[in-house]
């Protein structure tokens, strides 16, 4: 089973890149879009449902910004769009698939890097996403939560983490909240479990030659519950294109449908 995950800033641009004809040669499952920045009456079918997939947008209320997606392989038994959550629901932040007993979850949690508002905003979708996250663990499905976290969790997860210690994304609170999502053996970051090298980023800012210098951040993951800790066979990061201000991360399990 292939799952990839990426943050298209804006699913479009992503389209004009050739994400559509890349996509078209990996053999994918599940694929988790965040950022779509579009509603779906602005996206041909022909080119943004592309062939195979059944696929399915969850979109902000307000154009042009934010917005997730998930493009299926699987006709999925239920599509859950809505987390009865404030802005969760109304900025186009969460959609999940459900085939047989596997959840796919295509999520977008809000950066603060705009200032103090939006700050205290992903803190609140912090502190309401972690007991809605324990409730998921106890229901007895198949996880991966893919997406755009917006926090990079450890040092070796950004190029100059001592810098970035009091910026959104590398926030002691921030990382403290990871520590307990991956604490009580409920939920894992999928990529760590075989793949601990340096260097491994999924963002670049768009100033300072950060792309070409490689001075990024990991802040899309992965994430699995226990069923599927020890089911991980593949990690990648595929920079040859770029898409996007953010890679695809592309993640290989061995599990059947």
């Amino acid at each position: 089973m292939r799952i990839i995950t990426l943050n298209a800033n804006g699913i479009r641009s992503a389209e004009r890149k050739g994400f559509f004809n890349w996509l078209e040669q990996q053999n994918a499952d599940f694929v988790c879009i965040q950022e779509t920045k579009a509603h779906l009456g602005q996206l041909s079918a022909d080119i943004f449902c592309p062939k195979g997939f059944h696929c399915f947008y969850k979109d902000a209320e307000k154009k042009g910004y934010s917005g997730v997606a998930i493009y299926s392989k699987h006709q999925p038994d239920q599509i859950i769009t809505d987390v009865n959550w404030g802005n969760m629901d109304s900025e186009g932040r969460f959609i999940e698939v459900q085939v047989g007993n596997l959840s796919v979850i295509s999520l977008y949690l809000p950066s603060g890097s705009s200032g103090e508002l939006r700050q205290n905003f992903k803190y609140g979708v912090m502190d309401w996403f972690w007991p809605y996250m324990q409730q998921l663990a106890q229901n007895g499905r198949y996880y991966v939560i893919c997406g755009d976290w917006n926090i990079a969790h450890k040092a070796i997860d950004l190029k100059n983490w001592r810098g970035n210690q009091k910026n959104s994304g590398f926030l002691p609170e921030e990382r403290a909240w990871l520590d307990k999502v991956f604490a009580e053996g409920q939920w894992f970051d999928a990529f760590r479990l075989i793949n601990q090298e340096p260097e491994q980023y999924t963002w670049w800012s768009n100033r300072g030659q950060a792309w070409l210098k490689n001075v990024g951040w990991r802040i899309d993951y992965q994430i699995v519950g226990p069923e599927l800790k020890d089911k991980v066979l593949s990690a990648s990061i595929y920079k040859d294109e770029r898409f996007s201000d953010h890679a695809p991360l592309i993640m290989d399990y061995d599990f059947q449908l």
